[in-house]
């Protein structure tokens, strides 16, 4: 998650030097989310059959030879291709990474491994950005010194990778191929919640992280990347701060309560374009993140105590194919809608839009009452 936040608060400076429209930084932020679901799609089981480690040590070895792309680019080509690469590595990883945090709290803990997933997601994401921020403003060469830093981490993390011990047993006969996303019967209310849940919340990000600085730069009167990142920033960490007293709250009003929240955030952070007010979009974004933080962690919360044992990783892929569905296709619609409507009138519509998305999602988790259903133990 670290790394695919880290390129955003460069996407100004590679329009800048290489002259290429909104709709296209838009659609290199959408190739990711496309790059994600159709590895979700492809080997959303895949480690429930030959292993978590093998899978995670592909991802990773996929997000170093994207990392290589975004040192080596030189056209919005190259920043399409290292994007793309991304994409499918990080599908690669999510459901393998979220299966095997429920592999490894064998003591029947799965709303703690949500918990820490949750946690985990909206930290690395939230360091990536400002990671990225701090470094192209001060850097001497911002294109290339966050990806030098993320290529280091990289390597930690396969290092450290090498030294986990394998949770599954290879399944016979397992091999690479087109996978219908598949929810157990017995789980499909607690699916539903969770899809909720974070189609809300991941609809709301798509637009933010989409328009959200060069919103923040417009509003402050700056051409400082890091003040231009602020409001992602400021989002995804009240995100996760907020996961932490969410975690004490029930499931369903955590989702229902968070999506209100989201919706009504949204709504603010879209009046404050209207009286120029920066401290009021920073603080809509805050609210936005708070939302945020209850609705996702909710969803998830609601899915990991419900995952039989042999099916985690292939429910794991499903929902992460909601989740990257609702973030990518407002991304990309904004990208089309802003050739027209200009900057501001586009992120007016797109907010009311998700404000609405995310107040119906509320109404819908509030009335869902998922099925409690007692996860199989390791």
């Amino acid at each position: 998650m670290l790394a695919s936040g880290l390129p955003s608060p460069l996407y100004s400076i590679y329009q800048q030097e290489w002259g290429f429209s909104t709709l296209m930084l838009t659609l290199v932020f959408a190739v990711y989310a496309f790059g994600v679901l159709a590895t979700l799609l492809l080997t959303g089981r895949l480690s429930d059959e030959i292993g978590r480690r093998p899978v995670l040590l592909a991802a990773l070895g996929g997000l170093v030879a994207a990392t290589t792309l975004f040192l080596l680019a030189d056209s919005v080509a190259w920043l399409l291709a290292a994007r793309t690469l991304q994409g499918l590595a990080t599908g690669v990883a999510l459901a393998a990474a979220g299966a095997a945090l429920l592999d490894f709290h064998a003591d029947g803990d799965a709303e703690h491994a949500g918990f820490v997933n949750g946690l985990v997601s909206g930290f690395g994401m939230a360091s990536g950005v400002l990671l990225s921020a701090v470094l192209a403003q001060y850097a001497d060469a911002p294109l290339t010194v966050p990806f030098v830093v993320l290529m280091a981490l990289l390597c930690l993390v396969l290092a450290g990778l090498l030294a986990l011990p394998e949770t599954v047993e290879r399944r016979a006969g397992a091999r690479l191929r087109l996978q219908r996303p598949r929810v157990p019967r017995e789980m499909r209310g607690a699916f539903l919640l969770a899809a909720l849940g974070v189609t809300a919340s991941w609809a709301v990000m798509g637009v933010v992280l989409a328009l959200g600085p060069k919103l923040s730069a417009r509003l402050l009167g700056t051409d400082n990347h890091l003040a231009s990142g602020i409001m992602v920033v400021v989002m995804v960490a009240a995100g996760t701060l907020a996961s932490l007293p969410a975690r004490r709250v029930d499931v369903r009003r955590a989702t229902a309560g968070g999506s209100l929240v989201l919706g009504l955030g949204m709504l603010l952070t879209a009046a404050s374009l209207s009286t120029g007010a920066a401290a009021l979009f920073v603080g809509g974004g805050a609210i936005v993140g708070v939302g945020f933080g209850f609705a996702f962690l909710g969803a998830l919360r609601s899915l990991t105590h419900a995952v039989p044992e042999h099916h985690r990783a292939e429910v794991m892929a499903a929902f992460y194919l909601v989740a990257y569905g609702a973030n990518a296709l407002p991304a990309l619609a904004t990208g089309f809608a802003i050739a027209d409507l200009h900057l501001y009138p586009t992120f007016r519509v797109f907010a009311v839009v998700v404000a609405l998305v995310a107040i119906g999602a509320a109404i819908a988790a509030r009335a869902t009452r998922p099925p409690a259903v007692e996860p199989a133990r390791a």
